[in-house]
């Protein structure tokens, strides 16, 4: 890999670690990495407000970290990017077993 795009990578991921830092944050990534979840679901799982959880899933909306579909009244949030789910999958396996 050239060295202009390493540091392009190197942001990008950067940028993406940043954004999932937040203990809360990562929480919410790592039951997503488990599959799409409703603003119920998460907010069960986490124990935390739900404008709390709404703040949290509104900026990693915005970060593009999160899709989000909506059915009828709820709401539907997901991980964006495959390699994302890698990332948080590979975490869960080095820290959480």
């Amino acid at each position: 890999m050239n060295p202009e795009k390493m540091k392009d990578k190197c942001v990008e991921v950067s940028t993406i670690m940043k954004a999932i830092a937040h203990p809360q944050r990562l929480m919410i990534m790592c039951y997503l990495a488990e599959g799409e979840k409703n603003v119920g679901e998460i907010q069960e799982l986490c124990e935390i407000s739900q404008s709390q959880l709404s703040q949290f899933l509104n900026r990693m909306q915005r970060e593009k970290l999160l899709k989000v579909r909506k059915e009828s009244q709820f709401s539907y949030y997901s991980i964006a990017d495959k390699n994302l789910i890698k990332l948080v999958q590979s975490m869960q396996k080095i820290f959480c077993t």
